[in-house]
């Protein structure tokens, strides 16, 4: 018999619906599995079928790894696939939600609330189109991204990964499916799965849905609202990422009204899959399963049947493999899981790597390792993060700003944790799952940049926390703080309180007591601005978390560009305002969605 499902030039549905014929049950169940790279072997791969292989957040081959390191462990655990019985690829994701930002070296872009600031989506899809290039050079062939939760409160830990709080701003970047997977002809049909080809990555749209619209933000919380107010919010980017061919959609930790979305029938399978149209495939999150009960990982057969009847096609394992296998293979032999709904999930897996084009490509082109961390990518991250910039104060007095500073001047300071930390520049999903302080990865940290762009005359003075005898021994022409918050994801930056950290407020007053100072504030979110703090200082820039490229802040501080970005969300006044939006009643910010100030003080 001809073997439809290896002839690339065979209809996808066609190839599907062969190679679906020839599979046993425990081939299919396989293929609904993935697995984390610290469990994987080449062998289980082979021996389980297994689907599909990621990196949970900063798991790696070992410290400092490059793309040429993690490309020979992809290939490794791909050639165990490839050597199966039908020989079915693997895909392997990785959490690249601002570059690939697992990886050493790469280009590490501004989160997603900082490009949100940008107001620019054709900027947005230039940095998917680099970030595929980056991730396909380590091997992996997906990325899960992009977030397109519309962040409603501040207090939420996962706040900076939405692009804002307005549900068309957050449409608008959509267009990241697009930079990652490529363009779709026209006529594409809405909902099927698209990758343009070798230089692409299949995308996620996550997470479905309602996630940025908790209750007091509480990560993983509870989201209540009225279906049309749940589709007319939260879901609508969710349109406009199926509209452009997204391969996957990640289903969010959080319930609505009550119910978690990972066994919500109605949502992913009535609204996702029928009303919606949606022939990807929808898979969980990490570890999900083990977290519907308590405690952890309990009632596992149960949630492994509530998931996949619910409609969730693919289970990020990540570690419990063999007892995944063992249960699912038990439920359906049951007749507990019905075979129809196995077929589905199996159906969409399928269909996805065809479209990618695994079967005909499933090893990694190395010719994309020099692109990696090249100039023009990091010179896209240094554009992205001048853009993303928002001036909120310039000038005590309006009529006489205090920007562009003076890179001729005879002496500046320059102070705070953040002003020379290129770990708490990047924030969280960086090297690391929670990110970290230090010289993480290859990058410019503002001071770096600030050293850069000033004359050859000018004496940079650089102290964390300056003494009071450095004032009264050092006149300085002005200074420069930067302070913010240190990296966090998830449910650890679940902050009620929403202070500057390190005492950022005292460091500010100290410096602008004495010396005519510009604040950077490095933050994944608004903070409060206590009125006093605010009054005393010439400037404030909010730079949120802008990556690697610290030369991008340079750029706009010193005149070279003008400022440009605006507010994605609403600066509160005080954490008993949350949650404020602006479509809020008593909507009374401290500064209002949209804002930013030019350099000349008009508002953009």
């Amino acid at each position: 018999m001809d073997c439809v499902y290896k002839d690339p030039n065979a209809p996808v549905e066609a190839r599907v619906k062969d190679l679906l014929s020839r599979m046993t049950l425990e081939e299919k169940i396989g293929q609904m599995t993935q697995i984390e790279r610290s469990v994987a072997t080449p062998d289980a791969v082979k021996n389980r079928f297994i689907g599909s292989v990621l990196s949970g957040g900063g798991s790696k081959p070992f410290e400092k790894a490059n793309s040429a390191d993690w490309a020979d462990m992809i290939d490794g655990f791909q050639k165990g696939a490839v050597d199966s019985r039908l020989g079915i690829p693997i895909f392997y994701g990785v959490d690249a939600v601002h570059g690939n930002n697992n990886v050493y070296g790469t280009t590490i872009f501004p989160h997603n609330i900082g490009l949100g600031a940008t107001r620019d989506a054709d900027l947005v899809k230039r940095i998917g189109q680099v970030t595929a290039l980056e991730v396909r050079a380590c091997g992996a062939h997906y990325s899960f991204a992009p977030c397109v939760a519309v962040g409603k409160d501040p207090r939420w830990g996962r706040y900076y990964e939405s692009y804002g709080e307005d549900t068309e701003l957050v449409r608008k970047f959509s267009c990241l499916v697009t930079g990652l997977q490529g363009q779709p002809p026209a006529g594409h049909p809405n909902g099927y799965p698209f990758l343009a080809g070798r230089k692409n990555v299949m995308a996620s749209a996550k997470h479905f849905v309602g996630d940025g619209g908790t209750d007091k933000g509480i990560n993983e919380g509870n989201t209540i609202l009225a279906y049309e107010e749940l589709e007319r919010i939260h879901m609508a980017p969710y349109l406009d990422c199926l509209s452009q061919g997204v391969c996957t959609v990640m289903v969010s930790y959080s319930s609505w009204n009550g119910s978690r979305l990972h066994t919500d029938h109605f949502l992913l399978t009535k609204v996702l899959k029928e009303k919606l149209g949606f022939k990807g495939l929808v898979i969980s999150d990490w570890e999900a399963l083990d977290r519907l009960y308590h405690p952890h990982g309990s009632n596992y057969r149960q949630s492994i049947l509530s998931t996949v009847n619910a409609g969730i096609d693919m289970v990020m394992v990540p570690f419990r493999y063999e007892l995944f296998l063992e249960e699912l293979l038990s439920l359906v032999q049951s007749g507990e899981i019905p075979m129809d709904r196995i077929n589905d999930s199996v159906e969409r897996i399928l269909r996805v790597k065809f479209v990618a084009g695994l079967f005909e490509h499933p090893f990694t082109d190395r010719s994309l390792h020099e692109l990696v961390g090249s100039k023009p990518h990091r010179e896209l991250a240094r554009e992205a993060v001048r853009k993303s910039l928002v001036l909120l104060k310039n000038g005590k007095d309006p009529k006489k700003p205090f920007l562009p500073l003076d890179r001729k001047a005879k002496r500046v300071l320059v102070t705070g944790v953040h002003a020379d930390d290129l770990g708490y520049q990047c924030g969280g999903w960086t090297c690391t799952w929670t990110g970290t302080s230090g010289r993480i990865t290859i990058g410019t940290t503002i001071l770096d940049a600030i050293k850069e762009v000033v004359g050859s005359n000018t004496e940079v003075i650089y102290e964390k926390n300056p003494s009071p005898e450095t004032f009264t021994s050092e006149e300085f022409s002005f200074a420069i703080v930067a302070v913010g918050e240190s990296p966090y994801v998830e449910t650890g930056g679940d902050d009620p309180v929403l202070k500057i950290p390190f005492n950022g407020d005292e460091l500010i007053s100290t410096v602008a007591d004495r010396v005519p100072t510009v604040v950077i504030l490095i933050s994944g979110r608004p903070l409060v601005l206590e009125p006093s703090t605010l009054e005393k200082v010439e400037a404030f820039i909010a730079a949120w978390l802008p990556g690697t490229e610290g030369r991008g802040i340079t750029d706009v501080l010193f005149g070279d560009y003008a400022f440009h970005g605006r507010l994605p969300v609403t600066w509160f006044k005080s954490v008993d305002q949350l949650p404020m939006h602006i479509e809020s009643n008593s909507y009374d910010p401290l500064f209002p969605l949209g804002y930013g100030l030019t350099g000349k003080n008009e508002e953009l």
